[in-house]
């Protein structure tokens, strides 16, 4: 866990089995309106809270979560995260706070030989993924979070409703596991995915000016050359189809 600048703070994923994505915490603390950004796996609640604790942020202060997509690894342990902070509200992409509101989970297991692995290694009860919703985004929305704007983007590919958020003023984008380090993207075989649509959001990516890369998994990157993205969008393009 780490200040990446004054504004945005890295709490890593802690993987095992499973991965756990990473958290990222965004705002001025001086505004005591800070954004959560992802969960994490089942089990890591107490892991994330400490670690934001730890980077001396008041919980309290957290005023709400934002989910880049709803996959497993990203929202297993947002139930034990709220159970601290229930006054945070959730937002994310309607597509995904649709199912969530229904209790669609298949978005969050991608497919159902990983939702019977899961529920059966850690006893996860139906309707555990039934959510409310207080702000279904669409994409294209500029959100003041805590002093900064960030650029809401929804880049389906890896999921029907993945987004990133982008910050021009630090040339930060946040983009889930649509893109990582490394010349890597996120998997586009799980239910709600579409490879032409990941390239397609590859390449939106590519136009943004970003020197901050934060995925959800894998290493950041604090200084991403020009290219990069696009690069990666090149690598990969002939497999997304």
């Amino acid at each position: 866990m780490k200040r990446i600048s004054e504004d945005i703070c890295f709490i890593q994923g802690q993987d095992e089995f499973i991965p756990d994505s990473h958290v990222y915490v965004v705002g001025r603390p001086a505004t005591h309106d800070l954004t959560l950004v992802d969960a994490g796996l089942v089990g890591k609640g107490n892991y994330k809270l400490n670690s934001i604790k730890k980077l001396g942020i008041d919980t309290r202060d957290i005023t709400r979560i934002i989910m880049t997509h709803t996959h497993f690894d990203h929202i297993g342990c947002l139930k034990e995260i709220t159970s601290e902070i229930p006054h945070a509200e959730l937002w994310l992409h309607r597509v995904e706070a649709e199912e969530l509101e229904s209790g669609d989970d298949r978005t969050v297991y991608g497919m159902e030989m990983f939702r019977a692995m899961c529920t059966s290694q850690y006893g996860i009860p139906r309707d555990a993924f039934r959510f409310t919703v207080n702000r279904k985004l669409e994409g294209g929305e500029v959100l003041s979070l805590g002093g900064m704007e960030w650029q809401v983007l929804h880049i389906p590919g890896h999921s029907a409703g993945s987004i990133g958020l982008y910050n021009p003023a630090e040339k930060a984008l946040i983009a889930g596991d649509v893109v990582y380090a490394d010349y890597a993207i996120g998997r586009f075989d799980l239910h709600g995915a579409d490879g032409r649509m990941h390239r397609d959001s590859l390449f939106r990516l590519a136009e943004l000016d970003v020197k901050l890369l934060l995925p959800g998994h894998n290493r950041i990157m604090t200084d991403v050359q020009p290219g990069y993205i696009a690069e990666t969008a090149r690598q990969w393009e002939n497999y997304l189809i």
